[in-house]
């Protein structure tokens, strides 16, 4: 396992949105996962936080990063009409895994995030979501992966804070709800942790 620092110099040539506050959020909630666990990341993009998650998980648990290359919901404000980037976004995904030597322990799933539930058998015991940032499908990643994160488990946000769909998605699934709480933030990246009697 590669310290933070290290990781962090790693990706700051890979593209993407997450800042170093958000990325050391993640290394942290990945390096905490136990023996044998499972990570799902909800919209890869081009690996800046799947290359965290991995850099940071115990060399037993499984990263699963879930994105379609699809050219759509890329990040804030690219929800459509990068369908000619697709194609890019995927093989430099790839590229970007290899350089920075965690192809092997991550398992990319590229399909949307509703059909990849079938395809994770098990409790998660870190759930990263960046997917889709309308309200419908945020809405749905939260509720339905929700659902698979493992007691003492935790959830984490990226664009609660910026995104209208997304906090929007939040407010519905998590405000009043008892399965989550609410322990902090790292600036638009909400931080949750699952109750530890489910």
């Amino acid at each position: 396992m590669r310290s933070f620092d290290d990781t962090w110099t790693a990706v700051t040539s890979v593209e993407g949105w997450m800042t170093r506050e958000q990325g050391e959020a993640l290394y942290d909630a990945a390096r905490s996962c136990p023996h044998g666990g499972r990570i799902v990341e909800i919209g890869s993009f081009r690996g800046r936080s799947t290359i965290v998650l991995a850099s940071a998980a115990p060399d037993t648990v499984t990263v699963f990063a879930i994105d379609p290359h699809a050219g759509n919901d890329r990040g804030p404000g690219e929800i459509s009409g990068y369908a000619d980037a697709a194609a890019d976004d995927h093989a430099i995904f790839l590229a970007n895994l290899g350089r920075a030597g965690v192809s092997n322990q991550v398992t990319h799933l590229r399909m949307f995030s509703d059909t990849a539930l079938a395809e994770i058998d098990g409790p998660v015991d870190a759930l990263y979501v960046d997917g889709a940032h309308r309200y419908s499908p945020a809405r749905a990643d939260i509720r339905d992966w929700g659902r698979r994160v493992a007691p003492g488990g935790t959830l984490l946000i990226h664009d609660a804070f910026s995104s209208v769909g997304v906090t929007l998605a939040i407010l519905r699934e998590l405000l009043f709800g008892r399965r989550f709480r609410y322990v902090g933030r790292a600036g638009s990246l909400a931080i949750y942790r699952a109750d530890l009697h489910g």
